[in-house]
């Protein structure tokens, strides 16, 4: 009886075993805020985001709040004016609405988070794999506005508190700034973005525009690009083995006791035979 109490504690004790070695960290590039002005420490359900927002409504790095500043032409967000060359048309102002929403709400953009040297956020992104559709319809729907500059991050006249063009520059259409777009996409905020052929539902390019009844489809692209970081020498050498190894959190009195359970299965099985292992 108290061969088969050992061998109960035993087997209980490998199977927590078991579970502990497969049960992984959490994955530091996934499911997080970047460290900017407006954004959440962590995501969460926001049930009342504003209207082009409403998508990440389920989990969001950003308040009800900044999401109704993203929809107007001078936001408190960053006194940023989108008229600074006449007045922006609708269709290619919803982009630009959608851009700042994915921006300050997703929490699927951890494995292109990057350190910034700005008074005003510690972390921006850079090089997201833009969808083309997404990057297209932008430069076709904003191709006919006028803009004075090709890098909308820095070098404007700040002096009346907002952005103004700076002097000397010229007011020019958006298809002479930005010819294709991949200009577009890629230069407007210094490199956030980065074009790619991918399309929507790939799995393989996130989405500024998508269908909230359809679920996020920017979970699983975050997972395959977070893979693909984690698996390059580079994120090798620099992770700590804390954040990129499995976590094992048995109370350690269960950890003191496993060698011993180990001895009473291995006499067991060595008392039954081969066929000891089948019956357990």
């Amino acid at each position: 009886t108290g061969l088969a109490v050992g061998m109960g504690v035993g087997q209980a004790l490998l199977v927590l075993l078991a579970a502990c070695t497969v049960m992984p960290a959490k994955d530091p590039l996934l499911n997080i805020c970047m460290d900017a002005k407006h954004h959440k420490t962590k995501p969460g359900p926001e049930g009342m985001l504003h209207n082009q927002c409403a998508p990440w409504k389920d989990n969001a790095c950003c308040t009800a709040n900044t999401s109704l500043e993203a929809h107007k032409d001078q936001s408190n967000l960053y006194n940023f004016n989108w008229n600074h060359c006449g007045l922006m048309p609708p269709k290619c102002k919803s982009h630009f609405i959608q851009d700042t929403c994915l921006y300050e709400c997703s929490p699927n953009l951890g494995p292109w988070i990057d350190q910034a040297d700005s008074s005003w956020r510690r972390e921006r992104i850079l090089h997201v794999p833009l969808c083309k559709e997404d990057c297209e319809e932008w430069w076709e729907d904003c191709k006919d506005y006028v803009t004075c500059k090709e890098n909308w991050h820095k070098g404007w006249n700040w002096a009346t508190g907002t952005n103004r063009c700076p002097w000397g520059s010229m007011c020019r259409p958006f298809s002479h700034v930005f010819p294709q777009p991949k200009d577009l996409c890629e230069k407007i905020w210094s490199n956030s973005y980065k074009y790619t052929t991918e399309h929507r539902g790939s799995g393989r390019c996130i989405q500024m525009w998508f269908d909230p009844a359809q679920g996020n489809p920017n979970v699983v692209v975050a997972k395959y690009y977070a893979w693909k970081k984690r698996s390059s020498p580079a994120w090798m050498e620099d992770v700590t083995p804390e954040t990129d190894k499995a976590v094992c959190a048995l109370p350690w009195p269960v950890l003191v006791l496993l060698p011993l359970a180990l001895v009473v299965l291995l006499e067991r099985a060595g008392g039954c035979g081969s066929h000891g292992w089948g019956s357990l």
